[in-house]
């Protein structure tokens, strides 16, 4: 396991934030590029026809800072034309590399010919790949599912006329559109995908612990691995793979250290947008986040119930003093693995009121 390039990006350690829709903003980014171990972060999927017709929303999207650096912007959409013109606009803006969603499953997004659904149209996502090629300078990369249902399995033939279009890396969710964020992601596939290019191939797909990392890695023989709702679980997973990889013994933060993160995410968030947008984002975090935290429902339900900045702050500290003291809060129990959430369904999994998300809020 050792770094590789997306022609001339080292990627740096293998590792990818992947990317998932109403997440990975400018905020959450940053956050988990600060905890070290990532080696490329991606923006959350954008919508070229938003992109293209000024969308306020759309184009804020693709911000980010020097810091992030490798970033990738994602576009999805099923118009060839509009397609390279988002292309075009996510090099402007200076993105290292352009990424195309071939795999996102929503209803919405496939019945407009975008996301999983160009896995049905191959010469179509053909014309696409084409004409972006033609249309940009930086790495043109692809994110793709396995096939769109279990009868039509095509991801090793995607993935070889996807090099021949001059794609130049190729990221594999092991899951067909049809199965959704449901039952495990089939790395098998995963691995024919890597034997059967030339390009470097990530592998995607049910990554939350070290161990399952480094196991699948090993069997699938990817050149990297992309994670998405272990990095809201366990931020600091980039940094204990990275460790592992090395031969050190994984990081491990202290309590402290986590009630600061949660702290450091909160004002960056209320920096950013609107307190009520801030206090939705604070409550998607905490849903993953607080898996694995002694009492972590409770204190969940207490952050959803909280209608201001100062009683999130203030709930933020007395669960922290009661764990940091030895004191039990609520039942002490510790949960198992949070719900699945990936790419473009991630609001829809996450319980948090849809009137503080910032979809909602910001249209």
């Amino acid at each position: 396991m050792k770094p590789f390039k997306i022609r001339d990006i080292d990627i740096d350690p293998p590792l990818i934030l992947s990317p998932m829709a109403g997440v990975t903003d400018y905020t959450f980014r940053r956050l988990i590029k600060r905890r070290g171990g990532v080696g490329l972060v991606v923006s959350e999927f954008i919508s070229v026809e938003g992109l293209t017709r000024n969308n306020p929303k759309s184009k804020r999207q693709m911000r980010f800072d020097e810091e992030e650096r490798p970033f990738a912007v994602q576009i999805f959409g099923g118009q060839v034309e509009r397609m390279a013109m988002g292309a075009e606009m996510a090099e402007e803006v200076g993105a290292d590399i352009l990424d195309i969603n071939c795999g996102c499953p929503a209803p919405k997004v496939v019945k407009n010919g975008g996301g999983s659904g160009l896995l049905r149209d191959l010469p179509r996502l053909e014309e696409i790949l084409k004409a972006i090629k033609r249309s940009i300078t930086i790495p043109l990369t692809l994110k793709v599912r396995t096939g769109y249902s279990d009868s039509t399995i095509n991801v090793v033939d995607v993935a070889k006329m996807a090099e021949q279009c001059g794609v130049e890396h190729i990221q594999v969710h092991g899951r067909t559109r049809e199965q959704g964020y449901k039952g495990l992601a089939n790395w098998d596939l995963i691995r024919e995908v890597k034997q059967a290019v030339s390009v470097p191939v990530s592998g995607n797909g049910d990554v939350t612990t070290i161990e399952y990392a480094m196991k699948r890695w090993h069997e699938s023989g990817t050149d990297g691995i992309l994670i998405g709702r272990g990095a809201m679980q366990n931020p600091w997973i980039f940094r204990q793979i990275r460790d592992v990889i090395e031969g050190r013994e994984p990081y491990q933060p202290d309590l402290e250290e986590k009630r600061s993160v949660l702290l450091e995410f909160f004002s960056m968030c209320r920096e950013e947008m609107p307190e009520i947008v801030a206090l939705g984002k604070m409550k998607q975090l905490a849903g993953q986040f607080t898996k694995g935290l002694p009492g972590g429902a409770l204190f969940r339900q207490t952050l959803y119930h909280s209608h201001s900045a100062e009683e999130i702050l203030d709930n933020i500290t007395i669960y922290f003093e009661d764990l940091r003291a030895g004191n039990r809060y609520g039942d002490g129990r510790i949960e198992a693995d949070a719900d699945v959430i990936d790419s473009c369904e991630a609001f829809t999994s996450i319980d948090v009121k849809p009137e503080l998300t910032e979809a909602a809020v910001l249209g």
